[in-house]
């Protein structure tokens, strides 16, 4: 079995396409999104019109669930900073792309070959807002984790890439498809700055055993300069300062 895992589009639909073209190359079986799709980037609808056509799995990250309940927003950590440009994005979405958001779950269990099993979820198994870096100490883990046994645990939302163990299991983060940060980031922190490629994991089950790839693929960040001028998204200053 092979299943690419993307994550944290938002909206940036130049990234996406590279790596859906990227995964075209390597025959995989299934794709699944874990979430935050169409916010912050200058494609909120085209690129949820993308995702649906996939019929892929999807699991609903903290923007997504904001884009179905707008007044939750804070609750769910849309920081201040990029609120104009999440109500330009609702603005923006059809009857539906809210129909699809809904279909979105909060996390998703797959069967590997052999005696693997894959759990998706967003942020962690519990919630779709919390973090789990390579820092994370081992002692929050215990608590993060509490009652899941499967073997290979996959989340986004932190938006840097990651294998880590953690005692039998492992923790992979695929990073994020859209806006790939250079540092670590918390809710009331500096936003990071970010890296001028798109990432996404591959993860291959066969022959009783598994292997995961954290790959980087390159995009064409004219387009989305060019984009996030022309169709007047908010956040276009901070987005064409990004790849300079």
């Amino acid at each position: 079995m092979r299943i690419a895992l993307i994550s944290d589009i938002h909206g940036n639909l130049p990234a996406l396409e590279a790596v859906l073209e990227d995964i075209r190359t390597q025959g995989v079986d299934q794709i699944i999104s874990l979430g935050d799709t169409a916010t912050i980037g200058p494609h909120p609808k085209e690129t949820l019109d993308h995702l649906q056509a996939l019929n892929c799995v999807c699991i609903m990250g903290n923007h997504d669930a904001a884009m179905l309940e707008p007044a939750r927003a804070a609750e769910l950590q849309i920081s201040e900073s990029i609120l104009p440009t999440f109500e330009w994005g609702l603005e923006l979405l059809s009857e539906t792309n809210f129909n699809f958001l809904r279909s979105f779950r909060s996390t998703h269990e797959v069967k590997l070959d052999g005696a693997f099993t894959l759990q998706c979820f967003h942020g962690s198994p519990r919630s779709n807002i919390e973090l789990i870096l390579s820092t994370t100490p081992d002692e929050t883990l215990t608590g993060i984790l509490s009652g899941q046994s499967a073997g290979i645990l996959v989340g986004g939302h932190t938006h840097i890439q990651m294998f880590r163990q953690y005692r039998k299991q492992v923790i992979i983060n695929p990073g994020s498809v859209g806006n790939a940060f250079v540092e670590s980031f918390s809710p009331g922190g500096e936003i990071p700055k970010l890296l001028p490629w798109a990432e996404y994991a591959f993860l291959r089950a066969e022959k009783g055993g598994w292997s995961a790839d954290l790959r980087r693929v390159r995009f064409d960040v004219h387009a989305l300069q060019h984009a996030v001028t022309e169709l007047g998204n908010p956040n276009r200053e901070w987005w064409l300062a990004q790849y300079l």
